[in-house]
């Protein structure tokens, strides 16, 4: 493997050609809770519930996540919840990020305080985002975007912006970065008004 693979957003020449994500499922705990997170908080609705075909103990939930990408999870009504946080390894899954409409940021956070939720707050550069704990202490990252990118050009903008960045010397990408790919492919985009946060970039 390459120490410097190629960054781009045209398709591999790969055996395997993939039409985009059908559904993610994660180990839930009880279904009560589960519902009460990511449908009544999250807003997802809940559009299948059925036993679970591998296991007929627990239960299947379908959540259509917002543009109708499914989550799912296989839940069991003996199994506690737990927010203490995860702990990671290979193979484990370090977060999911749900997107928010950027002109609902700021009643999201809101929401988040009202349920009683912490979280932490962070500008990424090239988007905007919340981090959250769910009922099982899985991270949930909820990002907005800073400019209204294309869906069937987000890949292209930030191959773009990866080039650019790497011309710049840049240890990551940044608001200028993406807004320099925007420029240079043509993509009139309008920039959202977002909260002044902290980059949360490690050092």
């Amino acid at each position: 493997m390459s120490d410097n693979p190629e960054i781009t957003a045209d398709r591999p020449d790969s055996p395997i050609r993939l039409a985009g994500t059908d559904h993610i499922t994660l180990i839930g705990s009880n279904e009560d809770d589960t519902i009460e997170f990511y449908r009544d908080l999250l807003g997802m609705p809940l559009v299948l519930r059925q036993p679970n075909l591998d296991d007929p103990e627990s239960t299947h939930l379908f959540f259509d996540t917002g543009d109708g990408r499914i989550l799912t999870f296989f839940v069991n009504d003996d199994r506690q919840s737990s927010e203490q946080p995860l702990r990671h390894q290979v193979g484990s899954v370090h977060h999911v990020s749900f997107s928010v409409e950027p002109e609902r940021f700021v009643e999201t956070k809101e929401a988040l305080e009202e349920a009683g939720r912490g979280y932490n707050e962070f500008d990424r550069g090239i988007f905007h985002s919340l981090y959250t704990r769910d009922h099982n202490g899985l991270t949930i990252e909820l990002a907005t975007d800073k400019f209204d990118v294309p869906d069937e050009r987000r890949g292209e903008v930030l191959a773009t912006a990866q080039r650019l960045r790497v011309e710049d010397g840049a240890d990551f990408a940044e608001e200028r970065h993406l807004e320099a790919a925007l420029e240079e492919l043509g993509i009139e985009s309008e920039k959202f008004e977002l909260p002044d946060a902290p980059s949360g970039a490690g050092r």
